[in-house]
Parts: structure tokens; C-alpha cells; sequence
């Protein structure tokens, strides 16, 4: 079934056995799109930050890392079980759940007194958005339909690349300023006002999965599985991916995947129907997803780097830089959301990879700060597009039962593709990240790491174009059932 606008209409035309769109989609939008970008900026917004962090409570460099990754860990390894909730528990229910979490958990963290109040209130706003992110998602693909649905997706791709921007900007600005507990505390009015807007707007959804219980081996499981892979992903950037503690945390990885693959072919209601997992579209989409955020985030990282202690730039100038990114992944992102209805996911997926490497080996090429905000910017415009197809790539012929888990799905493709991107860049990079703090650092490491990126990108598209199905995405991609 689909549901399509007449050209030169406003007014969206339902085919039989569809409910008509809520009126006020568009502003439930606004507000959904507002709570997953308060969970995309709080990932970068903290970087600056940690230095006043560290010297306020005292904490020394592992305890600042954990500030870091305790958010990173909970977010990506609970997503699928947020996912599965939503399909368990309605969407809405599990949505606002995640927001008086999240919100609740910032304010802890603004308060906290000592680290482990600190990376406790982290640990918390990860649980919050592992909630949020799924539920926020599955919303948005079983409202919108047709070309409002293709806009919709377009809209949502933008998140990633601009949150992590004015997460550099935002954290620079409100450490200089207020003081870095702030980069928590802006958080609160924001999900209070969102939390009360969406209670009022939000459809009332019931569970698309009934009779059921969440399956508590398997979230164990799983939530254990991807958060030791994710452990891995950043010890391997920091000690190398051949050290101990690097192949200790993918060896556990893998026993626990393994585990979780047991558990689910023999448990009454698995957590996820492993088939999903080789479905084309699933695979494809979950792949664009996970070279994506890796390629945009390790950019930023990168980035951030050389404008600060190779090009001088301050915390809040090497923000403003960024913003020619953020903007760039908007606009990368409205165009994918455009013409995917017209030429499909493969060919957009296939030419945003090839823009993104173009924008790389441009600042591989050429590393004076202009050319790399420039090549940077570049690379974004084509991965907000590439964003999109994945999305739609994954999501498409969605069956209500699945729209939560298949959301949690893709969302823990973009939390381990910011974690390998970071770990394989900043291995490469190595030489020069060391030298940051010498005064004088040596800038072949970040060509090399460029280079990579765009070697990375180059080969995605060639992988994008033999495995994105071929044909447009209908008109319809998510069954809405009654």
C-alpha cells in the first residue's frame, strides 16, 4: 500500500488501508529530529571540554576516556534492545522513557561532583539515547510516506555530520564561557521542552509485537557483544590493534556474538530474527550506514586535530571552521532526500562515496587548513547523501513488527562506524597525533590518514554500486498496518 502527493498539491492522497498523516507530522518531526540531535552532539560536544573537566574534579587521562566512552558504549550497545522495546512497548512509550532518562542523567552529570557520579550520569544519557534513537526512528518511518518520507529521511541523514559540527562549536563556546559543565546543563531545557511536545503530539502507538517479553539473554548478550566491540574500536586507537587489551576485547566480542547467535535460534521470541541480518537490503543499508558515519566522523577527528595544532586554531575557531561541514551535510542530505525518489538508493550511495573521496584526497593532497575545510566539506555533502540511501536502503518494506529493531539495527551501524573510523585513522595518523603536543608536529601521518579515507571512500562506492539493490524505493516503503 502507498500514499503519494499530487504534483502541484499539498495535500497527500491515501490509498485504501492507510490512515490518513497526522496533521502535525511535520512539527513531530521538528521535535524528533531536535532529541536525536541533542544525542549526536553530545558524542563530540564533550571532547573540548575534557581538559577544564580534568582539571576541576582532578581526573587523570584514563577517567577522562571513560567520560567519553561510558556515553559511546551504552549508546551503541543497547540500541538493539531500545529497538526491540519500541516493537514491544509502542514507540511513544518508549521514546519519552528515553528523554526523562537522558535529560535526567545530564543533570547529573552538570552536577557531578567526582568521576564516578560523572561516568555514571555518561552511562545513563547512553541509556537514555539507545531509548530515544530506535523508537525516534521507527516513529518517522511509519509516519511518513512517499516523497514526505524520502524528505523526512533526508532531513534525519542531516543530523549526523551537523550535530557532530556544532557539537565542536557548542563545546568550545560554553567551556570558554559558562564553564564545561554546561555542555551537560543545555541539555535539560531542551529535552524537558521536547519531552512536553511530543507527549502532546506524538501518535499514540501500540505495540506492534504482542504477547512477548524482551528476550534478557539475549539483550545480555548482545548489549555485552557490542559494547566490547566498541571497547575494542577505541583501545585499538589508542594502544594499536595488535596489543593485548585490543585482541582481548574482539576475542570477548566474538564469544558473545557467538553466544547471542545461540541464544537467538533456540529462545521462544528471539530479540531479532537473525534472517533480517541477511536480508539485501538490511546488509546494504547497514554497510553504507556504518562507512558513512566512520568516513564523517573520522573527518571531524582529523580535522580537529590539524586545524588545533598544526594551523593554530582555537577550540571555538576550529568550531566556526566546521561549520562549512554541518552546512554541507544538509545540503548533501536534502538533495539525496530529493533524488533518491527519482533515481534510486544505488546510484546515490555510489556517487556520494565517490564525492566523498574526492573531498578526501583533496586534503590528502593539499593539507593547508583552507583545503582541508574545503575537501572536508566536500566529503560531507556526498555523505549526507549517502546517508540517506542508507537509511532508506534499510528501512525499506519495513513491517511494523520489525520498524523498532531494524531502527536499532542502523543506529548501531553509526555508533560502530564512529568507532572504527576514529581507531583506524588515528592508528594511521599516529606519528602526528603523538607530536601534537610538542609544538611542532609532523603532518605526514594526517596525509596518510586522508589518503586512507579516500581510499576507504573510493572502495565503498564500488562495493555500494554491485550491493545497493538496483530500482527507486516505492512510494510506500513502510507497510502501515492496522
Amino acid at each position: 500500500m502507498t500514499s503519494h502527493v499530487r504534483a502541484g498539491s499539498r495535500t497527500p492522497v491515501t490509498e485504501p488501508g492507510i490512515s490518513p498523516p497526522p496533521p502535525r507530522r511535520w512539527l513531530m518531526l521538528a521535535l524528533l529530529s531536535a532529541a536525536q540531535f541533542m544525542l549526536i552532539l553530545d558524542i563530540t560536544v564533550v571532547n573540548i571540554a575534557l581538559p577544564d573537566i580534568g582539571s576541576d574534579l582532578g581526573l587523570q587521562r584514563d577517567a577522562l576516556t571513560w567520560v567519553v566512552t561510558a556515553y559511546t558504549l551504552m549508546f551503541g550497545g543497547l540500541m538493539l534492545v531500545g529497538g526491540r522495546a519500541a516493537d514491544l512497548f509502542g514507540a511513544r512509550r518508549v521514546l519519552l522513557a528515553g528523554l526523562t532518562v537522558f535529560t535526567a542523567a545530564s543533570l547529573a552529570a552538570g552536577l557531578a561532583p567526582n568521576a564516578a557520579v560523572l561516568v555514571g550520569g555518561r552511562a545513563f544519557q547512553g541509556v537514555g539515547a539507545a531509548l530515544i534513537s530506535p523508537a525516534a526512528l521507527a516513529i518517522v518511518t511509519t509516519t511518513f510516506h512517499g516523497a514526505d518520507r524520502h524528505r523526512a529521511l533526508g532531513v534525519w541523514a542531516a543530523l549526523g555530520g551537523t550535530g557532530s559540527a556544532v557539537g565542536v562549536l557548542l563545546g568550545g563556546l560554553l567551556t570558554a564561557g559558562p564553564g564545561w559543565q554546561w555542555v551537560f546543563f543545555i541539555n535539560v531545557p531542551v529535552g524537558v521542552a521536547v519531552l512536553a511536545g511530543l507527549s502532546a503530539i506524538a501518535p499514540a502507538s501500540q505495540p506492534a509485537v504482542r504477547g512477548r517479553r524482551i528476550d534478557l539473554p539475549g539483550a545480555v548478550l548482545v548489549t555485552a557483544a557490542t559494547g566490547a566491540l566498541i571497547y575494542a574500536l577505541i583501545t585499538a586507537g589508542d594502544v594499536g590493534w595488535v596489543a593485548a587489551p585490543t585482541l582481548a576485547a574482539l576475542g570477548a566480542a566474538g564469544l558473545l556474538y557467538a553466544g547471542f547467535a545461540v541464544v537467538q535460534r533456540t529462545v521462544r521470541a528471539p530479540l531479532i530474527d537473525l534472517r533480517v541480518l541477511l536480508r539485501r537490503r538490511v546488509s546494504a543499508g547497514a554497510f553504507l550506514m556504518l562507512v558513512a558515519t566512520g568516513l564523517l566522523v573520522a573527518g571531524f577527528f582529523l580535522g580537529s586535530f590539524h586545524l588545533q595544532h598544526v594551523a593554530g586554531y582555537s577550540a571555538a575557531g576550529t568550531g566556526l571552521a566546521f561549520l562549512p561541514v554541518a552546512v554541507a551535510t544538509i545540503v548533501g542530505a536534502h538533495a539525496g532526500g530529493r533524488a533518491i525518489g527519482r533515481i534510486g538508493a544505488r546510484p546515490l550511495a555510489t556517487v556520494g562515496l565517490l564525492i566523498a573521496a574526492a573531498g578526501a584526497g583533496t586534503v590528502a593532497v593539499w593539507t593547508t587548513a583552507p583545503a582541508l575545510i574545503v575537501g572536508v566539506s566536500v566529503g560531507a555533502a556526498g555523505l549526507g547523501a549517502t546517508f540517506v540511501a542508507a537509511t532508506t536502503t534499510a528501512l525499506a518494506h519495513t513491517d511494523p513488527a520489525e520498524a523498532g529493531v531494524r531502527s536499532g539495527l542502523v543506529n548501531t551501524f553509526h555508533e560502530l562506524g564512529a568507532a572504527l573510523g576514529v581507531a583506524t585513522v588515528s592508528a594511521i595518523a599516529a606519528t602526528s597525533l603523538a607530536g601534537t603536543g610538542t609544538g611542532a608536529p609532523a603532518t605526514g601521518g594526517f596525509t596518510a590518514a586522508f589518503a586512507f579515507s579516500a581510499a576507504a571512500a573510493l572502495t565503498a562506492a564500488v562495493l555500494a554500486a554491485v550491493l545497493v539493490p538496483a530500482g527507486r524505493p516505492p512510494a510506500g516503503a513502510v507497510r502501515h498496518m492496522h
